[in-house]
C-alpha cells in the first residue's frame, strides 16, 4: 500500500509517536513518502495521512481534491474529530485491514462579483462555509432557500455548514448536532442582534443563496481554515458538491463515541455510578 503523508507543520511527522507507527508500517512493505501539496500526489497512492489536527484534516481535503483518494486522521492536534484516531489506533488497523471508507459531503460556495473570477479560488469546503463583518456594523444578510426569502438576519455573520461541521464553528454558534451520514445543510446565524433567530437545518438538495447589506467595505469570507476578504456586493450560492471526500472510519469506532470522548457529551456526575 502506497501512502502520502501531509502535515503542516513538518516537525508532526518527526513526533515519536509517529515514527514508531511509519517504522513498523515500512516493515511490513508499505510506501511512504511526505507531500506538501495536492501537486504532490504521485499515482497509485492508495491513501493520504493527515497528520496534525482537524485543521491539518481540512486542509490534506483539498489536496486530495477530485481524486477520490481516502484520508486518514492521525490526531497530534487538541480536538480531532476528524482527525480521531491515535497513532497506534491507526497503524493496527492499517495493518489489520480494520477499516473502511465513509462518504462526507462537501460544499461548493459560487461567489459571484468577486472570487470566482480567480483561478486559484478553492470552492470548496469540509465543513462550513460563512460571512462575518469586518468591522463595527452589523450585517444585514439575505437568505434565500431554492428563491424563496428568509426574513432579514442582522447579525455578526451567517454560516452554512455540512452535518461533518456540526460539530465545528456550527456548534459554537448553537447549531443542531447532526450525525456525518445525514444529508442535511444547517445555516445558522452568527452573534444575531434578534431574539428569536435561530438556526435552520434544511435538506442537503437545497440551494442556498446569500447577499448582504454593510457600512463596512467589506466582509470576511472563510472557507473552512482559508479566509478572503470580499466586498458586501457579493451574492454567494451554496450547494452540495458533485463528489464528496472519502474518509477512512476505523472498525469499532463511532461518531457517538467521538462525540462523548471529545466534547464529553452526557457528561453528568449521576452517570458515574457513584451515589
Amino acid at each position: 500500500m502506497k501512502i502520502a503523508l501531509y502535515s503542516r507543520e513538518g516537525g508532526a511527522l518527526r513526533d515519536e509517536r509517529l515514527s514508531s507507527m511509519l517504522e513498523r508500517l515500512e516493515r511490513k512493505a508499505f510506501t511512504l513518502y511526505e507531500i506538501n501539496g495536492g501537486g504532490d500526489i504521485l499515482p497509485g497512492t492508495d491513501l493520504v495521512m493527515s497528520v496534525g489536527g482537524d485543521g491539518t484534516f481540512l486542509s490534506a481535503s483539498q489536496c486530495v481534491g477530485e481524486t477520490g483518494i481516502p484520508v486518514i486522521g492521525v490526531n497530534l492536534g487538541r480536538l480531532g474529530f476528524l482527525s480521531e484516531y491515535s497513532p497506534e489506533e491507526a497503524c493496527d488497523a492499517l495493518l489489520s485491514g480494520g477499516w473502511n471508507i465513509e462518504d462526507r459531503e462537501l460544499l461548493r460556495t459560487s461567489v459571484h462579483g468577486g472570487l470566482d473570477s480567480d483561478p486559484t479560488f478553492w470552492p470548496y469546503t469540509l465543513n462550513e462555509v460563512s460571512v462575518h463583518r469586518s468591522g463595527a456594523a452589523l450585517l444585514g444578510i439575505d437568505v434565500t432557500i431554492d428563491g424563496h426569502p428568509l426574513p432579514t438576519y442582522w447579525a455578526d455573520g451567517l454560516l452554512v455548514a455540512t452535518s461533518s461541521g456540526s460539530t465545528a464553528y456550527s456548534l459554537s454558534v448553537g447549531g443542531p448536532i447532526c450525525a456525518p451520514e445525514s444529508k442535511v445543510l444547517i445555516i445558522a446565524p452568527i452573534a444575531p442582534h434578534n431574539l428569536n433567530a435561530r438556526p435552520l437545518v434544511v435538506p442537503d438538495s437545497t440551494k442556498v443563496s446569500v447577499s448582504m447589506r454593510s457600512r463596512d467595505g467589506n466582509v470576511m469570507l472563510s472557507m473552512d481554515n482559508r479566509n478572503h476578504l470580499v466586498k458586501p456586493t457579493v451574492r454567494l450560492d451554496v450547494m452540495v458538491a458533485q463528489f464528496s471526500l472519502k474518509r477512512v472510519r476505523l472498525e469499532n469506532t463511532s461518531f457517538i463515541r467521538a462525540l462523548t470522548t471529545k466534547l464529553f457529551w452526557g457528561e453528568d456526575i449521576r452517570n458515574s455510578g457513584e451515589q
